[in-house]
């Protein structure tokens, strides 16, 4: 145990006197919970919309009324002929364009139904269907009011369901204090993954490692000397990444942050014996990087970050149980936004511990105390 005392003191000297490590340490969390908490997000707040009113009536412009008061579109109504309507919507000046034909009114004047025409950039799948989305909630809504206003507040169509909604867990349906908890665990991933990785390269590379080498210290001590540190760092940026979470974002703390610490340092046992595990079968830091971060682009991008891992199909979901990301990020948001605790998440730390327990055994077994 004293061994391994004295690694740590040495890792710690050693982190303090590297400049770049201690400044990514300190600004890594503070960059990454600004920006990406900002940045990374699919809500639909600006759609550019276009409307062509051909029938100039006093129904068609309530309907964009309508259209101008909601807080999603940025509308510019332009009397454009068709094939200019289609270089618009080809030039991407406009996201959505609509057109009401001439007679709309007369339309409903006469009891038949009306028609608009909506065209959508579909490029982006999901920001179509979003759009289309908000275009058929606000022409449902029109269109329920002229249904009263022609027949009256007592038809059937009009009063027939009501639906109360009540969103759980984030009422007023925040994409931050969805996003926040998710970055944390990027952040601390990328600090306990990368670090430690780079730091045992280093040491191949300089040199001092011969010197450990060469002295009685057993591999499993140097492994454990190499995690314990950035261990300890991972989890004091948790929590410098709560704070600014809490201030920044008012993300709310639902569940017992001592269940949260208690996974989390699970999960680093894991992550880090990954970096390390990485950093035994390479000889330079560039082999590190470039190895780390073609997994971590692909266990980021099948976490559960932006869109739901239900939503892959069979085979992916597979090759996501060996994905820590996944479980983290499953677990944090759970924890925080639900309140969930150590007995809703045990399956998820039985698992966690077996995994880090099976690539600290790969580090240690590949580790060689040779030059």
């Amino acid at each position: 145990m004293r061994t391994i005392l004295y690694l740590i003191q040495k890792e710690f000297i050693q982190i303090a006197r590297d400049k770049f490590m201690g400044r990514a340490i300190l600004l890594m969390p503070l960059i990454q919970m600004i920006i990406l908490v900002y940045a990374a997000t699919f809500e639909i707040k600006e759609v550019q919309m276009l409307i062509v009113d051909r029938d100039g009536s006093e129904t068609s412009i309530e309907l964009i009324r309508k259209f101008s008061a909601s807080r999603f579109f940025r509308i510019d109504v332009l009397p454009l002929s068709q094939s200019e309507i289609d270089e618009s919507i080809k030039r991407s000046k406009y996201d959505v364009a609509m057109v009401i034909p001439s007679g709309f009114e007369e339309k409903f004047q006469n009891l038949q139904t009306g028609e608009v025409q909506l065209l959508i950039d579909a490029v982006n799948g999901m920001a179509a269907e979003l759009s289309l989305a908000y275009c058929r909630a606000i022409v449902a809504d029109y269109n329920k009011e002229l249904v009263v206003e022609m027949m009256g507040p007592n038809i059937p169509s009009a009063s027939s369901i009501q639906v109360s909604t009540n969103f759980w867990y984030n009422p007023l349906l925040d994409y931050k204090i969805y996003m926040a908890p998710g970055i944390l665990v990027i952040l601390i991933t990328a600090i306990g993954w990368f670090m430690a990785g780079m730091n045992l390269v280093r040491e191949k590379e300089t040199g001092t490692i011969e010197q450990i080498n060469v002295s009685p210290i057993q591999k499993y001590q140097f492994i454990a000397g190499k995690m314990i540190p950035f261990l300890i760092i991972g989890l004091a940026d948790l929590v410098f990444g709560l704070i600014l979470a809490k201030v920044l974002y008012h993300v709310p703390f639902e569940g017992s942050l001592i269940t949260l610490f208690v996974f989390a340092t699970v999960y680093l046992i894991a992550v880090l014996g990954i970096g390390l595990f990485i950093s035994t079968v390479s000889n330079t830091q560039q082999q590190v990087l470039f190895i780390s971060f073609f997994f971590v682009m692909v266990f980021v991008l099948m976490s559960g970050l932006f869109t739901s891992p239900d939503n892959m199909p069979r085979w992916g979901q597979v090759i996501n149980w060996f994905n820590p990301l996944a479980y983290f990020i499953k677990v944090i948001r759970m924890v925080l936004l639900k309140g969930s605790s150590l007995t809703d998440i045990k399956a998820e730390i039985f698992q966690m511990l077996l995994y880090g327990l099976l690539v600290n055994a790969l580090a240690i077994w590949r580790y060689r105390k040779v030059s």
